[in-house]
C-alpha cells in the first residue's frame, strides 16, 4: 500500500504549487492507473492534508526570509501597519479568512466530492479556462508589486483561493489569476500566492492530522508510510517553488498558457480514458 501513497506524495509536491490542481490529480491519477486507494475512506482526507502540510513546510523553508522579516516587523510595530512587512501580514490574514471559514462550513460537502472522478476532471478543464483568461488579464491592468497590494485586493485573492476547495480547481492557479486580475505582476502574484498557502494549509493540518490517530479512520497500519509521504511531498514542493519563482520572473508574456492548455487537455483526456465521454 505504501507505493501508491508515495506516488501521490510526489504528485502532490509537484502539482500543489503549479497551477494545475494537486487535489484534482490526486483523484484522477489513482483512478486512471487503477491504484488500490479508497478515496472515500475516512483516512484519505487527513492523508491528503499531511501531504499539504509537507508542502507548507517546504514553502515556509523556501520563504523563510519573508516570514522572518514579517515577524520582526510585527514585533517592532506591535502589529500596527507602519511598515510594508506588517501591512503584508494583515493582507495575508485577510486573504486566509474566506477559505478558512468556507472550509469549516463546507467540510462534509467537500469530503463528498473526493470520490468524484467526473467532477474533478470537469473542474480541471474549468481551471484551464480560468488560467487562459488570467493570462489575458495581465495586459488589461497596471502591474504592481506587493507593496501596493490593498486590503480589497487581498480579500478578492482570498475569495479566489476558497474556490480550490473544489477538486480540479488549483489553489495557486486561482490566487495567481486573481492577483493578476487585481493588478499585481506575475512575480508579486506568485509570491503572495505561495505565502498565502502556508497559514491555510497549516490550519487544515491542525484540524485534520489528529484524525489519523483515531481508530475509526483505519489509518493505524499506514501511519509510517503517510509520514514518509509527507516528507516526499515537501521535498518535491521545495523544488517546485524554486522553479516557479524563476519561471514567473522570466516568462511575463505567456506564463500561464502552457498550464492552461495542459489542464484543459488533461481533463478532457481523463474523461475519455475513463469512458465518461466515449464508451
Amino acid at each position: 500500500m505504501a507505493s501508491p501513497l508515495y506516488l501521490l506524495a510526489i504528485l502532490q509536491g509537484l502539482t500543489e504549487l503549479f497551477p494545475v490542481s494537486s487535489l484534482g490529480h490526486s483523484i484522477l491519477v489513482p483512478a486512471l492507473l487503477h491504484l488500490q486507494i479508497n478515496r472515500a475512506a475516512p483516512w484519505f482526507l487527513p492523508f491528503i492534508v499531511v501531504l499539504h502540510v509537507g508542502t507548507a513546510t517546504a514553502l515556509l523553508l523556501y520563504f523563510w526570509r519573508d516570514w522572518w522579516s514579517i515577524l520582526k516587523s510585527l514585533i517592532r510595530t506591535r502589529g500596527r501597519p507602519f511598515e510594508p512587512e506588517t501591512r503584508l501580514f494583515w493582507r495575508l490574514v485577510i486573504g486566509t479568512v474566506p477559505a478558512g471559514l468556507l472550509g469549516l462550513a463546507l467540510e462534509r460537502w467537500v469530503r463528498g466530492l473526493f470520490a468524484g472522478f467526473t467532477v474533478a476532471a470537469i473542474f480541471l478543464i474549468i481551471n484551464g479556462l480560468a488560467l487562459w483568461v488570467g493570462d489575458r488579464l495581465k495586459s488589461r491592468t497596471a502591474r504592481g508589486g506587493l507593496d501596493e497590494l490593498t486590503l480589497k485586493q487581498a480579500l478578492l485573492i482570498g475569495l479566489a483561493q476558497a474556490t480550490a476547495l473544489l477538486p480540479g480547481i488549483s489553489r495557486s492557479g486561482a490566487t495567481l489569476v486573481s492577483g493578476l486580475g487585481t493588478g499585481l505582476d506575475y512575480e508579486a502574484s506568485a509570491r503572495f500566492s505561495f505565502l498565502l498557502a502556508t497559514p491555510i494549509i497549516g490550519a487544515a493540518g491542525l484540524l485534520e492530522i489528529p484524525k489519523l490517530f483515531l481508530d475509526h479512520t483505519g489509518a493505524g497500519p499506514l501511519l509510517g508510510g503517510i509520514l514518509v509521504a509527507g516528507f516526499l511531498a515537501g521535498a518535491c514542493a521545495w523544488l517546485s517553488s524554486w522553479f516557479l519563482m524563476r519561471y514567473f520572473r522570466k516568462r511575463e508574456v505567456t506564463a500561464l498558457r502552457p498550464f492552461a492548455l495542459y489542464c484543459m487537455l488533461a481533463g478532457l483526456a481523463a474523461l475519455i480514458l475513463h469512458g465518461t465521454l466515449l464508451p
